[in-house]
């Protein structure tokens, strides 16, 4: 009886984490926090992020796909966002690019890590993956543009000194962000959705054997509000616990565009996982559509948000590319292009994907 109730107490921890992180924020907020308690509020943080997704998840797996994977992509954006803000007001002058290394560092754990290891994984069970070229071809060239006007612009124009836009420039970009996301959002769950299912193989559904069981109403519900109680705890944690992590940045001798990564690789570890297990399952089109959901997400919908944040914020926004982070972009770009055009993966693509992952990590903590 004790070994059931342990159990039952684990499968439940996603229903007490919000509710614990935000006790625990009543009584850091405002306050200064010592650095073991910070480590405490740090994992309770990442406990909650994960918290959030789960429920995030449950609520896609209600409306279904190609709309599942749409919803857990923007959940995923808002804790991102919040991160991003949060840190942005409590750390002054040394964040004012942590959006760009933020949105940089989630569209290569998106196009490369998680699409990577996906195709790693599916290829190795099933030698070769085939997923929907129309709709990735379609979602890659939303991202290229996306980077392109948001990311890659902003080093080359000349109206601010330094990688930053004017106003009117980060306005267009804020604006072509959103326009562009909400059309591919238009394309993929209304006028094309058959795009973005997976491809019918010997007379039937990749993975058409499977059906696992949609959340009741009431869950959906209760996760919906928990998703909402584990949004306000991020925000507030993440701002409790920001000076802390500066602290411990400077003493290990790392770069500050570190936190983008961290950030960015905390906030997308649940997606890595569904992505990996549908994977396994050969339902690699639900991979790539998380992986390049996200992406995109990510960009269209922060820099929206950092740009009407900006108002409030002290300082120029940096956020064009430096030469290196370019250059990856550039290659990026080419590589999955290369990978979604036949529709069709080995386990050779894979493997360039996590090297060009690989040498990103690399850079961002030895520049």
């Amino acid at each position: 009886m004790s070994r059931l109730r342990v159990r039952s107490w684990a499968a439940q921890w996603t229903w007490f984490a919000p509710i614990l992180a935000v006790a625990v924020l009543s009584l850091v907020w405002g306050r200064t926090v010592s650095p073991v308690a910070a480590g405490g509020v740090a994992v309770l943080l990442a406990v909650s992020v994960l918290a959030a997704v789960h429920h995030a998840e449950v609520v896609s797996h209600r409306v279904g796909e190609p709309f599942g994977s749409l919803v857990l992509a923007v959940a995923v954006t808002v804790i991102e966002v919040a991160l991003i803000v949060s840190l942005m007001i409590s750390g002054g002058a040394k964040t004012v690019s942590l959006a760009r290394d933020t949105v940089f560092a989630a569209v290569m754990i998106t196009c490369n890590g998680i699409v990577g290891i996906s195709l790693v994984i599916g290829t190795l069970r099933h030698r070769v993956v085939a997923f929907n070229a129309e709709g990735m071809g379609a979602a890659l060239a939303t991202i290229a543009a996306l980077a392109t006007l948001s990311l890659a612009l902003p080093a080359f124009t000349i109206s601010r000194p330094g990688p930053t836009a004017s106003p009117g420039q980060l306005g267009f970009a804020a604006v072509a962000s959103l326009a562009l996301y909400a059309l591919f959002v238009l394309t993929q769950t209304v006028r094309h959705r058959d795009y973005f299912l997976p491809p019918e193989q010997a007379g039937g559904a990749i993975g058409a054997g499977e059906h696992v069981a949609r959340p009741s109403a009431r869950r959906t519900l209760s996760s919906l509000a928990l998703l909402l109680v584990a949004l306000v705890a991020v925000v507030g944690l993440a701002k409790a616990v920001s000076p802390a992590i500066e602290s411990a940045l400077a003493a290990a001798g790392l770069p500050q565009k570190v936190v983008g990564v961290v950030i960015a690789l905390l906030v997308l570890l649940p997606e890595t996982i569904a992505a990996v297990r549908a994977a396994r399952r050969d339902r690699i089109q639900i991979s790539l559509n998380l992986a390049f959901g996200s992406a995109m997400a990510s960009i269209g919908l922060t820099i929206p948000a950092i740009a009407m944040a900006g108002i409030w914020l002290r300082g120029p926004l940096v956020l064009g590319l430096g030469p290196t982070h370019l250059i990856l972009l550039a290659l990026t770009v080419v590589i999955a292009t290369l990978t979604v055009v036949p529709g069709r993966a080995t386990l050779l693509q894979g493997g360039v994907h996590l090297f060009v992952f690989a040498a990103f990590l690399t850079l961002a903590v030895s520049p």
